[in-house]
């Protein structure tokens, strides 16, 4: 009978301790619905500044109607068209006081300190640009997730770096390596190979970013996103799916614990505090 109750008690507390290692999500701030269709954001850590995609228009439209936003990362001096004259922009890549920006069939590159569009790189062969990332060294990575492509702009010269990506979407390069995700799953490129790290999730999974401690926060455009330990076990960290409030291309400050996620249709950023 004691052999029992001590299993028992093992046992609720083996419970325990799982459960207070899941990680919760408390709601810091929102912006007002006055954005238009953001699709991502991007955080400077330097400047405090997250800067936004607005696509304002056809999700893959060339309408002239797209601009980039600007708020602080507490939530507030929100300036809706900060830059214009994008297309139909999406994910965003920053090095050195120059923003890029994925925008259909073509890098632009944004002058921070200009507040300017500084050039237009057009990507041969591309259709649908979607996630852009920026490894330490200055190397643009840019996803297509039409052709399953992603293109490399090193030194101002265009090549593609991987190809035959079924539903690429999410880019990031850091300086443990480079990972993607694709319909559902979380990838590692390494030497030419794609080691798939997690799977399961919704497939319309969309950006991924890293925390401190090397895991991972992954979202999915239906409303999901998930938290992927370094081991490759993952959990729901937010679903708003009920709320038909989607969640796009993600951003993560590491330093704070404080996820960004833009709602697309519904106009506006959330922040929220990792716990």
């Amino acid at each position: 009978m004691k052999r029992i109750i001590f299993l028992t008690v093992v046992m609720v507390l083996a419970g325990y301790r799982l459960h207070a290692q899941e990680k919760t999500v408390v709601e810091l701030w929102k912006t007002d619905s006055v954005l238009k269709t953001p699709e991502s954001v991007l955080l400077d850590p330097y400047t405090k500044t997250i800067y936004i995609s607005n696509i304002d228009g056809e999700p893959w439209g060339k309408d002239g109607k797209g601009s980039i936003g600007k708020i602080g990362a507490d939530g507030k001096n929100l300036v809706v068209d900060w830059v214009k004259g994008l297309q139909a922009p999406k994910g965003m890549g920053l090095y050195k006081d120059k923003l890029y920006v994925a925008d259909v069939d073509e890098i632009v590159v944004i002058d921070v300190k200009a507040t300017k569009i500084a050039q237009r790189i057009p990507v041969a062969g591309s259709v649908n640009l979607n996630d852009v990332t920026v490894s330490p060294t200055g190397d643009v990575y840019v996803s297509d997730s039409k052709t399953g492509e992603i293109h490399l702009l090193r030194n101002g010269v265009l090549s593609k770096y991987l190809s035959g990506l079924n539903g690429i979407n999410g880019v990031l390069s850091t300086a443990d390596g480079f990972y993607f995700v694709a319909k559902g799953a979380l990838y590692k490129a390494n030497a030419g190979e794609h080691i798939k790290l997690a799977e399961g999730m919704e497939p319309s999974t969309d950006g991924v970013v890293q925390t401190k401690s090397g895991d991972f926060i992954v979202s999915s455009w239906v409303g999901v996103v998930y938290y992927i330990k370094k081991d490759g076990s993952k959990t729901e960290l937010l679903n708003t799916m009920e709320r038909k409030l989607t969640s796009a291309d993600i951003d993560f400050d590491p330093v704070n614990n404080i996820l960004y996620v833009p709602t697309f249709f519904s106009n506006t950023v959330v922040a929220y505090q990792v716990k």
